[in-house]
């Protein structure tokens, strides 16, 4: 069921705040909402975040509701939404998500995955509060969950993390190779001004230890340096 949403509504989701307050008000304002039972919504958003509709799939108990990942995205993909976000009601008043609930999402960001439309979050809601999978940080670990993952995406997937490490290591290699390099550049243009330096202070009749003392170099340093130039 679509729920009708005003153009106020049709916002830059820029934060669950702003999800919310919007969610908040359609409890609150529509009377065909039991909210005794829980109900669960998917907002469909298009590149720039904004709001392109509300859709109520599912409507359950007091204590769930039953989602079908095909009918969650169905409208996503018909009226071209790049995103979504799930969201539903807890009528008990606990933000606690349940294993179900978990569950449920997991099985959303994979089928989303495979449709290439991100869930970017999921709110429990009260009428007074809410939780967001994406603050709390489950979604980023639920984003790792391989549970219903189809073994060949899996397969991809372990690819796909080998070719990055073997980019990063490629990548580390060139770093420490240019590390290198720079060290041995810099290594000898000390040593080209040392002996420069050495050539113009033996110019001016100074001693081995004179130099020494000037260059902060050891006399046998300053030795072998006088012995290198002159031959």
């Amino acid at each position: 069921m679509n729920v009708k949403i005003t153009d106020k509504d049709k916002i830059s989701v820029t934060n669950p705040d702003e999800l919310y307050e919007i969610m908040r008000r359609i409890l609150l304002r529509d009377n065909k909402i039991d909210r005794e039972k829980e109900h669960f919504w998917m907002i469909g958003l298009n590149m720039a975040n904004i709001i392109l509709y509300i859709e109520l799939v599912s409507m359950g108990s007091v204590k769930s509701t039953q989602v079908e990942p095909m009918n969650v995205f169905r409208v996503a993909v018909l009226k071209g939404a790049t995103s979504v976000i799930a969201l539903h009601n807890h009528p008990s008043g606990s933000l606690t998500p349940s294993e179900e609930d978990k569950d449920a999402t997991d099985r959303l960001i994979q089928v989303g995955r495979i449709l290439d439309i991100k869930l970017t979050d999921h709110l429990i809601i009260t009428t007074e509060k809410y939780m967001s999978f994406l603050n709390t940080g489950l979604m980023a670990q639920l984003e790792k969950s391989l549970k219903y993952v189809p073994p060949y995406l899996i397969e991809q997937r372990i690819v796909e993390i080998r070719k990055k490490q073997e980019q990063e290591l490629k990548k580390e290699k060139q770093k420490t190779d240019k590390l290198k390099e720079t060290t041995k550049t810099l290594k000898i243009e000390i040593e080209q001004r040392l002996e420069t330096a050495v050539i113009n202070l033996l110019k001016q009749k100074m001693t081995i230890e004179q130099i020494a003392t000037v260059l902060n170099l050891s006399p046998k340093e300053v030795e072998k340096i006088s012995k290198k130039t002159s031959k």
